[in-house]
Order: structure tokens, then C-alpha cells, then sequence
């Protein structure tokens, strides 16, 4: 039996030399330890490929946000050109019909006048036609000799009781037949000088 307090001669002692290897066995955990560190520096790469992938993913897309960024300020900014060449041409557009609504007063202004003067000229026209009539009338009962007759149609000439001018007044100042003759108005008056 063997003594218990001394130890087997066998057993590897505690912080004793290793046991020796046999040579097939380290190389087989040389190996290992290669094939490990392969597989490291090979996962390594891996997850280095993996990142640098997506960080380009990552610049792709941000560039693609970019790129659309710019084009939507692009049409922004666009827009708002369109928008204030279109407010320009609006003001544009508000002076010329203010121009043009200028225009339109005017002209109805000058259509106006041209009607109340067009009336008035229709007035007096009425009025000469009438006093020609008359005139006519006078002229004809005096050359034969109707003095009453000529100093009744003369008192119509006369007449101011309507508030307008006598007809007389009306009677043309001017002959225009070239004869040398007397206008209206001055035969009337030498009928009128020698009937009163």
C-alpha cells in the first residue's frame, strides 16, 4: 500500500511542468488555433464588408434624400418664380384696366356731351325748321299784299311767352344760295321795317 502522504509519482504536480505533447498533437492544435484565428480575421472582414455596405447604403440614400431635397426646393423655388412673375404680371394687369376704366369714363364722358349736344343741335335744327316755315309763310303773304296776315305769322316769330328764345332767332344770319341776295334773317328784318 502505498503511503498517503506521499505522493504518486505518476501525477502531474500543481504548477509543475506541462505534461510533453506528443508532435501529431501539437500540430493539430496548431491548426485549430490557425483555422480560429482564419475564421476571426475572416468574420472580421466579413462584418467589415457588412458595415462598409451599409454605411454606403446609409450615403446613398441620404444622397438620394439630398438629390430629391434640392429638387423639391428646386421646384419650390420654381414655384414661387412662377408665383411672383404672376403676381407681377396680375399688378400689371390691375394698372392697365385701371388705365383702360380711365379710358372708359373718359369716353362715356365724351359720349355724353356729344348726346346733350347732339339733342341740343336736334333742338335747334327743329327750331330753324320751324322758323323757316314761318319765314316762308311771311315772305309769301307780303309779296302778296296779306299785311295782316304777315304782322300775325311776325307776332309767332316774336312770341318769348314759352320762356325760349324767339323763333326769330333761329332764322339763318347768312344766305347761302351765292345770289347776292339777303339771308333769312335780314329779309325778315326788312319785312318787319316795313311793316311796323
Amino acid at each position: 500500500m502505498a503511503d498517503p502522504q506521499k505522493p504518486a509519482q505518476n501525477a502531474p504536480q500543481a504548477g509543475g511542468p506541462p505534461k510533453e505533447e506528443r508532435p501529431g498533437q501539437q500540430r493539430r492544435r496548431r491548426q485549430s488555433v490557425v483555422l480560429y484565428i482564419t475564421i476571426l480575421f475572416a468574420a472580421a472582414f466579413a462584418l467589415l464588408l457588412m458595415t462598409y455596405a451599409m454605411d454606403q447604403r446609409r450615403s446613398n440614400e441620404t444622397l438620394g434624400d439630398l438629390t430629391s431635397s434640392v429638387s423639391d426646393l428646386k421646384d419650390s423655388l420654381s414655384g414661387m418664380q412662377t408665383a411672383q412673375s404672376a403676381l407681377e404680371e396680375n399688378g400689371a394687369l390691375k394698372n392697365e384696366i385701371q388705365d383702360l376704366q380711365e379710358q372708359i369714363d373718359t369716353l362715356l364722358g365724351t359720349i355724353d356731351s356729344l348726346t346733350a349736344a347732339g339733342e341740343q343741335q336736334g333742338q335747334v335744327l327743329e327750331r330753324t325748321k320751324e322758323a323757316m316755315d314761318y319765314f316762308w309763310q311771311i315772305d309769301e303773304a307780303y309779296v302778296r299784299g296779306r299785311y295782316s296776315l304777315c304782322r300775325d305769322l311776325i307776332a309767332v316769330l316774336e312770341d318769348t311767352s314759352s320762356g325760349e328764345a324767339p323763333l326769330k332767332s333761329y332764322l339763318p344770319q347768312e344766305s347761302y344760295t351765292d345770289n347776292g341776295r339777303f339771308s333769312p334773317a335780314d329779309r325778315y328784318q326788312e319785312i318787319w321795317e316795313a311793316l311796323y
